[in-house]
């Protein structure tokens, strides 16, 4: 569940979630790009990174003198598909109840 816990986690910032959105629509970008077209500094967009990163929801490949940073899908994949699980048991428990109730 830690993959889980560092996904949710990472991304309850509304700006990490516009980087990952950002990095998506781009296919790849540097934190210099991404820093160009938010408002943030390029610091605070590597500081974001670094936690997407520790999340695996990007992955960074140097180029130069910079990297480029590109979407994972696996560890968002995994997180999906527990809340797909979650919702599916309190469905079940929301059917019990109901059962119970009109009876």
């Amino acid at each position: 569940m830690s993959q889980v816990d560092d996904v949710l986690a990472a991304l309850a910032d509304p700006m990490r979630r516009r980087i990952l959105d950002l990095v998506a629509a781009k296919g790849a970008a540097s934190a210099s790009a991404l820093a160009a077209e938010l408002p943030v500094s390029r610091q605070a967009i590597v500081k974001h990174l670094a936690v997407l990163e520790k999340a695996e929801l990007v992955a960074s490949e140097r180029a130069g003198r910079e990297n480029n940073f590109s979407v994972r899908s696996g560890a968002l994949d995994a997180t999906a598909s527990w809340m797909a699980s979650l919702a599916s048991q309190w469905d079940q428990r929301l059917a019990v109840i109901k059962k119970i109730a009109e009876s």
